[in-house]
């Protein structure tokens, strides 16, 4: 199928010099973006469990941050406005 698309120049440009950083013409650029759009399942049309199942793959793959989990005080208004409160006493 062959499309033509009237583009806002500032878009044509940007699309033009992602292309070239790629190696790539813009045709080619494009029709690998759009194939790449089609081919993603959107998130609103998969079952349930699907959705799950994929949001805890993606949850499962930060398993590297070993940072511990902050206390109630750390995220508290008092304790994220104490400063600014102090300052207007």
């Amino acid at each position: 199928m062959a499309v033509t698309l009237e583009l806002k120049p500032e878009v044509e440009e940007r699309i033009m010099a992602e292309a070239k950083a790629r190696g790539l013409s813009v045709e080619d650029y494009i029709q690998r973006k759009l194939e790449g759009k089609a081919t993603t399942p959107d998130p609103n049309t998969l079952p349930v469990e699907e959705w799950l199942e994929k949001w805890n793959d993606w949850l499962q793959s930060h398993d590297y941050i070993k940072a511990p989990p902050l206390s109630d005080e750390a995220v508290s208004r008092e304790s994220i406005y104490r400063e600014r409160e102090d300052m207007q006493l």
